[in-house]
This record gives structure tokens, sequence and C-alpha cells, in this order.
């Protein structure tokens, strides 16, 4: 057993359980959750398979990553809470994952060790767009040849969401967010990039309940409203085979 496996054997499940999207996501669940079916496409066959979550504080992408299979390695800048463990346990997965703390733009994992990468939400706390380029250049760093950044970030979207965020938000003084046209370059070292954006107005919602109700109509807005405007961004990411 690991040592992630270890410090959580007490919560440990006999069987394992699919997770559902609340556990994995979070919040705005409906319209986070369009990425998966792209990450899905983009995970590697072949098992055993490693996998690097970055940003993991709730533990949630490093869950599904080791409902696919994977052994996942789950890390966080600051200690976890004992919830993310618990979490885990729940669903019978503490044998796949184990635990660290790390730096996204200075990864402790030497070159090539992991086949898939997965952070969301996470680089828009870094706040310039040179520390958001090397956390991803690190990401390419430690994904083998041939492996995949899966992604999910926040975007601008409209004025609108810029105004509000000013009034209500309390990280807008030193989040980043990201640009789908203007930060393109930020996955250079990349040799494809599959990509999506998605969200209108279903992050204005007051509630998850709410949120759930305005991503279904963000579902018929989204075509009629520029990328640029979404709230979203999602991918994947893939590194050269040599």
């Amino acid at each position: 057993m690991n040592k992630g496996a270890a410090l959580a054997a007490p919560f440990l499940c006999a069987m394992s359980t699919p997770p559902d999207l609340k556990a994995v996501l979070q919040w705005e669940v409906r319209s986070w959750s369009r990425a998966l079916p792209l990450w899905e496409r983009h995970l590697p066959t072949h098992r055993p398979a490693l996998a690097l979550g970055i940003g993991e504080r709730e533990g949630g992408l490093s869950l599904w990553l080791a409902s696919k299979g994977l052994a996942v390695t789950c890390t966080d800048l600051r200690p976890f809470p004992a919830t993310t463990r618990e979490l885990h346990a729940a669903h019978g997965l503490v044998d796949r994952i184990t635990y660290a703390q790390a730096d996204a733009t200075a990864l402790p994992f030497s070159e090539g060790a992991f086949d898939v990468v997965v952070f969301k939400s996470v680089i828009g706390a870094l706040g310039t767009k040179e520390r958001q380029a090397l956390a991803v250049r690190e990401m390419h760093r430690v994904l083998k040849p041939g492996g995949v950044l899966l992604f999910a970030e926040n975007l601008h979207g409209s004025p609108l969401h810029g105004w509000l965020r000013k009034r209500f938000v309390a990280w807008e003084s030193y989040w980043r967010y990201l640009d789908p046209v203007g930060d393109r370059d930020l996955f250079a070292p990349f040799a494809a990039l599959h990509d999506a954006t998605t969200g209108v107005i279903a992050n204005l919602g007051r509630s998850e309940r709410q949120r759930d109700l305005l991503a279904r109509v963000d579902a018929m807005l989204s075509p009629l409203v520029p990328a640029t405007a979404r709230t979203i961004w999602y991918g994947a990411a893939l590194k050269a085979r040599s």
C-alpha cells in the first residue's frame, strides 16, 4: 500500500464507486463538465498510466482520473485537508492516489514522469502571464513524450463579467483571467491543442441550482456569443512523441 493509501486506510471502502460530477468538479458543475468528454477522448488507453493533478485542493480531478484506472499523484501548494483523502477513500480509490505539495511553477518531479497532467481553475491565481507560461512549461516538462495536458480555466468573459467581478469577487485583484485567442501561445510547447470554450451566464447564478439552470440556457446562447466573451476554456494539449 502506498503512503496515501496508508494515511486513508481507516476510510477504505471494499470496492471503488463511480464519482458523481459534484465530487469531481465542486461548483458550476454543468458548465465545467463539458470538458470531460474531450478529456476522456485523450486519456491514454494503456494501463498502468501515471497522472498528475495540479492545484487539487479538494481532489476532484484526481478522483476522476483514479476512477478511470490511472495512478494519480494529487498535488496542491498547501497541505491537504483531511476531507480530500476522505473523499478518495469513500470511493475506494486511495490505493491509486498519492499526495504531495507542489508549486506549479517549479514541479518537484522528473522530466517525462507522467502520461497525463490535469488542472482546473488554477493558473489564473498565478497573476501574470509570465508565471502562467512557466507553469505550463513545467507541466510540459514532466509529461512523457506523447503525454497530454488536460486543462479547464476561467476566461475574461464579457465586460459585464469584468464589472461584476470587481464588485463582488474577492480574488479579482490578483487573478489573471485567460483570453482564448491572445493566450493560445501559452501552449506553444505542445505539438497540438484541441480546445473549446463554453459558459455565458451560468456563473452569474447565486446558488448551484441557479447555475445549473443558467448552464442549460448557455447551451443555446454559446453559439451566439464570441469565444472571447465566454467564461470557460478547456482542452487537451498533446506533447510531441519524440
